[in-house]
């Protein structure tokens, strides 16, 4: 199951990065290394729900294809925010607070998996919808610019991205209370 259609399509966002990065470093004009990377993060971002699709329809489900899918996931959303610290369209402390929080809530997950609880951090509704929300900011953010003659991406983009650091910390929050029961029953051994 290393190479199915699903996992390539989850190692494209992994290939993605050095992409969507080496966009700002080329000699276009800025506008234009805007719109490249808005599309390469739109088009890959959708590889995401296209390989589960896929990976679903084509039984090509497998517990590595389960394990890179939400690496590849953080990996473009992370080299995603430290080019917008970069370029100074996002504060360093949402990148702080959203990569601090994929950090810690990896590692608990990897934790409650080696214990066998896995199943009491498993991804909610909560954790969906900031994703959602970081997906929208992201592109916005990364694009700069006016939408359309109506939407200045740059001041929705914050907005957004802000609400997503705020649903991070609640998320985190909420897989840890999840978690707490198991995590003192740990420590009393």
């Amino acid at each position: 199951m290393f190479f199915t259609v699903p996992t390539l399509l989850t190692w494209t966002r992994i290939v993605a990065i050095p992409l969507l990065v080496g966009v700002f470093y080329l000699g276009m004009k800025p506008e234009t290394q805007n719109l490249i990377a808005t599309v390469m993060f739109v088009v890959f971002a959708l590889t995401d729900w296209l390989d589960g699709y896929l990976a679903r329809k084509l039984n090509q489900t497998s517990s590595f294809g389960a394990f890179l899918d939400p690496v590849a996931d953080k990996f473009l959303v992370c080299a995603s925010l430290l080019v917008l610290v970069h370029l100074k369209r996002a504060d360093v402390f949402v990148a702080l607070i959203i990569i601090g929080r994929e950090i810690a809530i990896s590692a608990l997950r990897e934790w409650m998996a080696t214990i066998g609880a896995a199943k009491s951090v498993a991804v909610h509704m909560l954790g969906k919808i900031k994703t959602t929300v970081q997906m929208i900011a992201i592109p916005f953010l990364l694009f700069d610019g006016v939408l359309f003659g109506l939407i200045d991406t740059h001041v929705w983009g914050n907005w957004l991205i802000w609400i997503s650091a705020i649903l991070t910390v609640w998320s985190m929050v909420y897989y840890l209370q999840k978690a707490l029961p198991e995590i003192r029953s740990r420590v009393k051994h």
